[in-house]
C-alpha cells in the first residue's frame, strides 16, 4: 500500500526527510542507501550538508549505491551523476570515499559493469532505504517507459524527454547529452527494504496522478513501486495537485 504524505513546499519537504535520513542514519549506522540525482533531491542534500556541518548526521559507517549513471562518459566529466553527486552531497557529509558506489560509465564492457553493481548491492546486504524520483515520463532512475521493463541493471536509451531534462548538467545542449545510460533495474529497487519516492511541482501531477490510481504498467514504470511493502510518497502540494 502506498502511504502519501504532503507538506506545504519543497524547503519543507526537504527539511523533514533529511531528518529521516539522520534519524535512519542513527538508527542504523552501517545504513545502506541508495540514492538519486536530478533536481528534486538537491534541496535535501542541501539539508543533510547543513545537518552534516553541524555533526548532526553521520555518514561515516554509511554505504550508498546511486541508482544509474550516463554511459560514454567517466566520473571526472563535470556532466556525470556522480560529479553531480560529489558536489551536492559527498562532498560536505563525512562519507568515506570506499563507501561510495557508483555505476561506472566508461566501463569498457557495460553489460559486465551492470552485473558488476548488482553483485555490489547484493555483498552489501541490499538497500535499507532507497530513494527515488520521478521523471515527467513517469522513469523511476533511468528505467524508462517501454513494453518491457528489465528487472536488474543494465544499459538503456534514453527517451529525448529525459535527454531534455538533462540538458542543464550538459551545459544546456542537448545534443551533449548521452543517448545512453546504465541503471538499476525496477526489481533492484523493489528489493530495497524501505522505498521514499520525492516528488515536487506541477510538472509531476500527473505521473503522481497515475502512480496512485492506474494501473500497473510498464508505460509508468513508477507505477511498479505499488507492488512494494514499504513505499512512502512524499510530496509538495504541486506534485499532489490531482490526488
Amino acid at each position: 500500500m502506498l502511504r502519501i504524505t504532503v507538506f506545504p513546499d519543497e524547503r519543507a519537504l526537504a527539511k523533514q526527510e533529511a531528518g529521516r535520513v539522520a534519524a535512519a542514519l542513527a538508527a542504523k549506522p552501517d545504513l545502506v542507501l541508495g540514492l538519486p540525482t536530478g533536481r528534486t533531491p538537491v534541496r535535501l542534500y542541501h539539508e543533510l550538508g547543513l545537518l552534516g556541518a553541524h555533526g548532526q548526521v553521520d555518514f561515516s559507517r554509511a554505504t550508498t549505491f546511486n541508482l544509474d549513471e550516463f554511459l560514454g562518459i567517466p566520473w571526472s566529466h563535470p556532466g556525470s551523476y556522480r560529479a553531480f553527486m560529489e558536489q551536492h552531497l559527498f562532498s560536505r557529509v563525512n562519507i568515506a570515499a570506499e563507501r561510495i558506489h557508483f555505476l561506472d560509465g566508461a566501463a569498457l564492457d557495460p553489460d559486465a559493469e551492470c552485473r558488476r553493481y548488482d553483485a555490489a548491492v547484493e555483498s552489501a546486504g541490499g538497500i535499507d532505504l532507497q530513494l527515488v524520483g520521478i521523471g515527467t515520463n513517469g522513469h523511476i532512475g533511468f528505467n524508462e517507459p517501454a513494453r518491457e521493463l528489465a528487472g536488474r541493471t543494465h544499459r538503456v536509451t534514453l527517451k529525448a524527454s529525459t535527454r531534455r531534462s538533462n540538458a542543464a548538467l550538459f551545459g544546456g545542449e542537448l545534443a551533449s547529452v548521452p543517448s545512453e545510460a546504465l541503471s538499476m533495474g525496477m526489481a533492484t529497487i523493489l528489493h530495497a527494504r524501505q522505498i521514499v519516492l520525492l516528488a515536487t511541482g506541477k510538472s509531476k501531477a500527473r505521473c503522481i496522478e497515475r502512480l496512485v490510481k492506474g494501473p500497473l504498467t510498464t508505460k509508468l514504470p513508477a507505477s511498479f513501486l505499488q507492488l512494494h511493502r514499504d513505499v512512502e510518497l512524499v510530496l509538495d502540494q504541486a506534485a499532489a495537485e490531482f490526488l
